[in-house]
């Protein structure tokens, strides 16, 4: 139509941190034109996901993905967010893949483009009528990153922006080793001093493994605590799959760690108490005859530690521990008996008469990576073993959709009980100043 003007796309705020949402608008169709939403990313491995829905303009030639429902695609319904956490690797990509940030100062932009019509592929062959990029950071402006390597560590602090003294964490992932930044970042851009700290799969300068003992947390522990801008009263744990482990028996344990407060996410108690991490992974090696395959050959590893040994040497004693504890439970866990272990922990803490620490969140058709708002779903991916560094797939588990509420709701319900704890006081650098 002469005249008409061009279909416009916006995306509100354009440039936000990885756990806010974002507003898109589609203005200026035809009413009740047949259109799709389309996002693309490209991860720093060079590889494309996307996520997509179909959508009916309304009687003035609007989208709304907040109010409007997706009549199909990767999602359905009303979900604001479905255009990032519905991603997926685009067809004909490599198998197993995991989206993981790992330049944290550099944003995720993710491509949304508005198409005529309810497509399903071949996007790239077709012209757009309008294409919007949307800026997803997990560094707050002025967020500080330094490098950790006195006493043998090895880690990564990000500091908050402003004077300080700031509450802090101590961040500890899993099985799969490396050192993973993202977590920290987020962290330290919602007002926490955050130390992501690397124990699995640690070399010294000859090339030779690193034995890690409780000695090595302990150091992580105090360099946090006597950082400059950290409050030395308000320092926590936060643990995902086998850094909950750790977390747990550092706090029920150590002389050196005394957390103000602990978040477990996915992870059991069960550990033999008096050893070494070398001697914990030896212990889960005896029972690798309990793996599982699914259909797909995806190797399901939850039985290793099952069924939950009443022998007290054989798991931390949660009685002992004397802080407040978040649990975060997928229900449809694979990796790790994490629903079982919980119940477990709940009636040890029961009996020793500190279960009021406890605060137990549990997500039906959940898998084992909770991440953090927004991040695609990952039931399962590549996996490499540490010792034949020889790669499988592991069925991590969920669904879609819950896991994908369970993610939002944990995050928003983590930082609500970090706050709780940790920034209960004056003393601490006013949150409204960040």
């Amino acid at each position: 139509n002469v005249g008409r003007p061009c279909p416009l796309l916006s995306v509100h705020p354009s440039r936000c941190l990885v756990d806010e949402k974002f507003e898109v608008l589609c203005q200026h169709l035809l009413p009740a034109l047949q259109v799709t939403l389309h996002a693309l990313l490209q991860t720093e491995d060079g590889d494309y996901w996307e996520a997509f829905g179909h959508y009916l303009s309304d009687a003035v030639g609007s989208v709304r993905v907040s109010e409007d429902a997706s009549l199909g695609g990767s999602y359905s319904g009303v979900e604001p967010m479905g255009l990032l956490w519905s991603m997926r690797p685009v067809p004909g990509s490599k198998t197993g893949l995991r989206l993981r940030k790992k330049d944290v100062f550099k944003p995720t932009d993710v491509n949304i483009s508005l198409y005529e019509g309810h497509l399903n592929e071949g996007f790239k062959d077709k012209h757009p009528l309008a294409s919007v990029v949307a800026q997803r950071w997990y560094t707050a402006p002025e967020v500080q990153r330094v490098e950790v390597k006195e006493k043998g560590l090895k880690g990564t602090l990000f500091i908050p922006p402003g004077p300080g003294p700031f509450p802090a964490v101590l961040d500890l992932w899993g099985g799969g080793g490396g050192l993973v930044e993202y977590r920290s970042a987020l962290l330290a851009s919602r007002g926490y001093v955050s130390l992501s700290l690397q124990y699995i799969g640690l070399t010294g300068d000859d090339g030779k493994p690193c034995i890690v003992g409780n000695d090595y947390f302990e150091a992580a522990f105090s360099i946090l605590k006597q950082h400059p801008q950290v409050c030395p009263d308000r320092v926590a744990m936060m643990g995902l799959s086998f850094g909950v482990s750790v977390t747990l028996g550092m706090a029920a344990y150590s002389s050196v760690i005394k957390p103000k407060c602990v978040v477990c996410v996915s992870g059991s108690h069960v550990m033999p108490v008096n050893g070494s991490l070398a001697d914990v992974f030896d212990e889960i090696k005896k029972n690798v005859k309990n793996s599982r395959f699914d259909e797909e050959q995806r190797v399901i590893w939850r039985d290793l530690l099952l069924p939950i040994p009443d022998d007290s040497s054989k798991k931390v004693e949660m009685g002992r521990i004397k802080c407040p504890v978040l649990l975060i439970v997928g229900e449809d866990d694979q990796n790790w008996p994490t629903s079982e272990s919980a119940e477990d922990m709940k009636q040890m803490m029961k009996q020793a008469g500190n279960s009021h620490l406890l605060t137990v969140l549990s997500y039906p058709e959940t898998g084992h990576l909770i991440e953090p708002p927004y991040s695609p779903h990952i039931k399962a991916s590549n996996f490499i073993l540490h010792e034949t560094r020889n790669k499988v797939v592991v069925l991590w588990g969920g669904h879609t959709v819950p896991h994908s509420r369970a993610q939002e709701d944990s995050w928003h319900k983590t930082l609500t009980f970090l706050e709780q704890h940790l920034y209960s006081n004056d003393r601490v650098a006013s949150r409204s100043n960040l």
